[in-house]
């Protein structure tokens, strides 16, 4: 399994705004690619923080890498209204044997 894992500042007043069009415009975009399994978004516990971080499950880094080439920038312009800064983007092998109860429940 691979992920993407991604940093970002939010606009403080618009957190609720990004996190609706997460769900409602992302989302199914993601759900729509090859290989993609599941996003985690986190969210400050303090309401004063800006950073957020996503991480998106993919089968392989192919698909991932695919999803990053042909439907990014069009993920990117849809959330760039919400941004106070550029989008860091890191990306890791899941090492699967030691969550073997999230690979479960991803394959449920």
């Amino acid at each position: 399994m691979f992920a993407r894992i991604l940093e970002v500042e939010v606009k403080m007043q618009k957190k609720e705004e990004f996190a609706k069009i997460m769900k409602n415009e992302i989302l199914p975009i993601l759900r729509k690619q090859n290989g993609f399994r599941e996003i985690l978004p986190f969210f400050p516990e303090k309401l004063r923080e800006d950073k957020v971080v996503t991480i998106s499950l993919w089968t392989t880094k192919q698909d991932a890498e695919r999803y990053e080439r042909e439907f990014y920038p069009k993920v990117f312009d849809i959330l760039k209204p919400f941004l106070n800064t550029p989008v860091v983007v890191n990306n890791y092998n899941l090492e699967t044997t030691l969550c073997e109860h999230l690979v479960e429940m991803l394959a449920a």
